[in-house]
C-alpha cells in the first residue's frame, strides 16, 4: 500500500469519500472525545473547537492530519447523531418544514500548524407527515447522521432548499479543506 498522505480523524465514511475523491491516500484514525457543548457555546464555536481537539489528539508530525465536527442547528437547538430511532424521529418533527444550519468546523493540521475553519449552510426541509418520518426512520439511514438525515441518500427528499455548500451539509465543506490541504503538502 503507497504511504499516506494524510491521516483523517474521523470514522465518517462521507468525509473519507470526499478526500479519496481527491486523489488522496487516506489513513483513518478515528477520535473519540467528549463531544459535550461547554455552557454557552455557540454552533459554530463547539464544531470549530472539536474539529481542533481531534485533529490535535493524533501524535503525528509527518503528515497532515484532518478533522471535522458537524451538527445541525435549528431554533437554537443543537442536533446531533440521534441516540436511537425515537431521538431520530423527534429531530425530523423538529426539522420538518423548518429552515435550520448546518454548521461543520474542519481542522488540518500539520506539526504544529493549524489551519481550520467553520462552514454554515442553510437548508429548509419541506413538511413532513408522520408515515413520512417513520418510513424514512426506518430505513436506518438517520442514526449516524447529524440531525437525523442524510442529503446524500434518501434523506435528500426531505430536503427542499439548500443555501451554501453541498458537501458541508455532507459532513466536510471540500472546497476550504482542500485548499488547506495544498497549502501544507506544498501542492
Amino acid at each position: 500500500m503507497p504511504e499516506a498522505d494524510l491521516i483523517l480523524a474521523s470514522a465518517s465514511p462521507r468525509r473519507l469519500q470526499y478526500l479519496q475523491r481527491a486523489h488522496l491516500q487516506i489513513e483513518v484514525i478515528p477520535v473519540d472525545i467528549d463531544e459535550t457543548p461547554l455552557e454557552g457555546e455557540t454552533a459554530a464555536g463547539l464544531v470549530a473547537r472539536l474539529a481542533r481537539e481531534k485533529a490535535a489528539a493524533i501524535p503525528t508530525a509527518d503528515i497532515p492530519v484532518v478533522a471535522g465536527d458537524t451538527i445541525v442547528s435549528c431554533r437554537g437547538e443543537f442536533l446531533g447523531k440521534p441516540q436511537d430511532q425515537a431521538a431520530a424521529r423527534k429531530m425530523l418533527g423538529v426539522l420538518s418544514g423548518s429552515d435550520h444550519q448546518v454548521v461543520s468546523g474542519w481542522c488540518v493540521r500539520h506539526a504544529d500548524v493549524f489551519l481550520e475553519g467553520v462552514e454554515v449552510s442553510e437548508v429548509r426541509f419541506r413538511v413532513l407527515d408522520r408515515h413520512q418520518i417513520d418510513h424514512y426512520v426506518d430505513t436506518g439511514e438517520p442514526l449516524d447522521k447529524a440531525g437525523a438525515y442524510g442529503i446524500q441518500g434518501l434523506g435528500a427528499e426531505l430536503v427542499e432548499v439548500v443555501r451554501g455548500s453541498w458537501s458541508n451539509v455532507v459532513g466536510l465543506p471540500v472546497v476550504p479543506v482542500l485548499a488547506a490541504l495544498r497549502d501544507v503538502l506544498g501542492r
